[in-house]
């Protein structure tokens, strides 16, 4: 696996064909993961992840496997889509054995740093579920402030400032 980047306890690394299986345990946990992913019900297979590796491959898109530091041990996944030139949007998923360990808030802080300083973006953008409360306390700790709330989403932003962030040396490639 090609690492690109890491944090303190993180090592975020290009997707694999090699963690198929813990993307299959991630994505496939209806409780833990699923329902915050707007996947509601839908499973996943072998085939379908594979495509979706191949095709964030081939777009070269920003989207990382984390990997802890210390075990070895799958995290999940953190990506920036519908990316402009100032901004993108932020999608993290974390499987169930690695929730509540602090993995989240290192790894949105990690990540929001690295693309400020490698595309330049002066803005993220998060979508959450309303009753996601613990997502939504991992953003607002990592800086983000809602601006919108409907039924279905908690719209939030994180304002930055790419020249500050490179200072911060947070993230390394």
């Amino acid at each position: 696996m090609k690492q690109i980047f890491e944090s303190e306890n993180i090592r975020f690394v290009q997707v694999s064909e090699e963690l198929v299986s813990d993307y299959l345990t991630m994505v496939n946990d209806f409780e833990n993961v699923n329902r915050w992913i707007g996947s509601k019900d839908k499973k996943y297979n072998e085939e379908q992840e594979l495509a979706w590796i191949q095709e964030k491959l081939k777009e070269n898109a920003p989207v990382f496997s984390m990997i802890e530091k210390e075990s070895g041990a799958f995290i999940g996944n953190i990506e920036l889509m519908d990316m402009s030139e100032s901004a993108g949007e932020l999608g993290i998923a974390i499987t169930a054995a690695k929730q509540e360990q602090g993995f989240g808030t290192e790894a949105v802080q990690a990540f929001v740093k690295y693309c400020a300083v490698k595309f330049g973006i002066s803005k993220v953008l998060l979508r959450a579920m309303p009753y996601n409360s613990r997502a939504i306390h991992v953003y607002q700790k990592c800086g983000f402030l809602e601006y919108q709330r409907t039924e279905r989403f908690v719209f939030m932003e994180l304002s930055l400032d790419p020249e500050a962030v490179s200072s911060s040396g947070a993230a390394r490639e």
